[in-house]
């Protein structure tokens, strides 16, 4: 995908009208079933150790929902992952689509940090657990670090939210330190994206989605980690902050 490719699927709704509130409610049950349907198939290719495959149906889930709601995805500079055999990639997080998106049209094999609550969540929990994601659990100690490490040198892109967690006031947050810590470990380039829009049609807590809207990723170019030891992880923190900060914008 080139450059500023635009991932479109329906024209965008400018009100909520009864169409948009039809059409979003109808859309949400959809997005609920391919879920049902695909999860349990996902958590059997993770139980037969088919990591590829399980990276196949997310990338189909997350194209579903993303079609069936009409969203229109813009991507910024794609060809910035051009060569990279694995890398740590961090966004900002202002909705699930944020992670329908990445899994749709991100290249290569993603896998993400999570928080453990959600192994609660039937086959789903199961299918990220068994699937090379990165589960934090601060119970685990450095664990779950030295695994993310392993994901990365499997050649593993890892999506990081750097955050914590989804905002949805529209702007972007305070950045931890954990994804330049694990980048550094796992000598990993480090890539920042922004991510615009994606909150204003489903926010956190929301249950039906506003459909036919727009989001943007915005990916920045790649900053090698070579020679960069732990102390170096908050100077690197603060770049990425500001990289992904400057290509943020509030309206799509």
């Amino acid at each position: 995908m080139a450059n500023g490719a635009q991932v479109s699927s329906m024209p965008a709704s400018t009100s909520r009208g009864p169409v948009s509130l039809a059409w979003g409610a109808i859309a949400t049950l959809l997005s609920g079933i391919y879920t049902a349907i695909l999860a349990p198939v996902a958590a059997l290719a993770a139980l037969m150790g088919r990591s590829h495959e399980v990276t196949l149906l997310t990338r189909f889930w997350g194209w579903l929902i993303i079609r069936t709601c009409g969203v229109k995805v813009e991507i910024v500079g794609l060809e910035n992952l051009a060569g990279l055999k694995s890398c740590v990639l961090v966004s900002n997080h202002q909705s699930f689509f944020d992670i329908f998106a990445i899994g749709a049209y991100i290249p290569g094999e993603p896998r993400f940090v999570a928080k453990k609550e959600l192994l609660k969540i039937p086959l789903l929990g199961f299918a990220l657990k068994h699937s090379e994601n990165i589960i934090i659990d601060r119970q685990a100690g450095g664990r779950e670090v030295r695994h993310a490490v392993d994901v990365i040198k499997s050649g593993f892109l890892v999506s990081v939210f750097a955050e914590g967690h989804r905002h949805s006031d529209n702007r972007v947050h305070e950045f931890s330190d954990g994804a330049a810590w694990i980048a550094i470990l796992g000598k990993a380039p480090v890539v920042p994206m922004s991510i615009s829009g994606s909150g204003a049609f489903f926010p956190r807590k929301a249950i039906v989605v506003i459909p036919g809207r727009k989001m943007r990723m915005v990916i920045g170019k790649p900053i090698f980690t070579e020679g960069m030891t732990s102390r170096d992880r908050g100077e690197l923190t603060r770049r990425l902050e500001a990289e992904v900060r400057a290509t943020f914008t509030a309206e799509i």
